[in-house]
């Protein structure tokens, strides 16, 4: 359908005058194929598509901007804190945050008290964009070293950030309209992760959390935790004396105890034996990799902060997850 508008209105006032004034329960939109946000302005012909709280594209704009609300609670309970990255993840967000002293789960509880006050106020988030320089200033004046490290990478001639109150996050949005759409949200756990992913880099503190449309979904998910815990295989392991886990040996690298490892070698047995018994063949690949398979697995990009690196004078870097 074509109709005309006049240049420079608003994303939200023409998904408006399709729906008798209301957005219809759009959070966000598509704009010639371009995520943006509402209050982005049209300058020219263009296909807009509304984006809904509900679809995909809607809950991880929801979750980036719970991300954000939970960055401003942490900078306005705790100043010092240097704020980092906080992307929206599969099952929600987190943010990194360099700061003195490890968070608590009692600081947990203060922070999303926080959060709920500027979800109250309706906070809206305003896109700014401004030459590199511009950006760099900014961050500088507020201490921002990891924003400043970050558009220092950056090529472009122009950064984008958003504002909500007075918190200001380095940012490609889009974001909700104003922080009231937040129905629904949980802080969840506390771990450490290096900057980058680099060991060699400071170890931050990271808050995960997650966000939904309505506390239906939340509850649900809140449930899948919990029964996700009572299953854990670290718990069950530990009651059961089946393996266990030690910091001086590696993340993730596993001790069998004598339970355990008699379990493992009757389940690699039957395994193998079916295996032979359908057809299949054996096969027994490296322990060790080249970096660049791990970068096009995509492990490297994920999963770098648990892996293992090492360099040898006669080939190419290698790595382990």
């Amino acid at each position: 359908m074509h109709e005309e508008f006049p240049r420079g209105i608003s994303v939200e006032e023409v998904l408006k005058s399709h729906s008798g004034g209301s957005k219809d329960g759009f959070i966000a939109a598509r704009l010639n194929g371009r995520l943006t946000d509402l209050s982005g302005r049209i300058e020219e012909d263009a296909t807009i598509e509304g984006v809904r709280t509900d679809s995909a594209e809607g809950i991880e704009i929801l979750r980036h901007s719970a991300a954000h609300v939970m960055a401003q609670a942490v900078k306005t309970l705790f100043p010092d804190a240097k704020v980092a990255i906080g992307p929206a993840i599969e099952n929600g967000f987190y943010y990194d945050f360099d700061v003195e002293k490890p968070f608590s789960p009692e600081d947990l509880e203060r922070i999303e008290a926080k959060m709920a006050e500027f979800i109250a106020r309706k906070l809206s988030f305003h896109r700014k964009e401004v030459p590199r320089d511009e950006a760099l200033r900014i961050f500088r004046e507020r201490g921002e070293r990891y924003k400043v490290e970050l558009i220092e990478s950056f090529e472009d001639p122009f950064v984008s950030f958003y504002e909500q109150g007075d918190f200001v996050d380095l940012c490609r949005g889009p974001h909700i309209p104003h922080t009231g759409f937040l129905k629904a949200f949980k802080l969840t756990s506390i771990a450490g992760a290096y900057w980058r992913g680099d060991e060699r880099n400071p170890m931050l503190q990271r808050i995960y959390g997650t966000a939904f449309p309505d506390r239906d979904g939340l509850k649900k998910y809140l449930r899948f935790l919990e029964e996700a815990q009572r299953r854990d295989h670290r718990r069950l392991a530990r009651e059961l004396d089946l393996f266990s886990f030690s910091d001086e040996v590696g993340a993730g690298m596993v001790i069998y105890h004598p339970k355990g490892a008699l379990l493992r070698h009757i389940l690699e047995t039957f395994e193998k034996k079916e295996h032979l018994r359908r057809g299949y063949h054996i096969v027994c690949g490296p322990t060790l990799l080249k970096t660049d398979l791990w970068k096009r697995s995509g492990h490297f990009d994920n999963y770098r902060e648990n892996m293992y690196f090492t360099e040898s004078t006669t080939s190419p870097t290698a790595s382990s997850p």
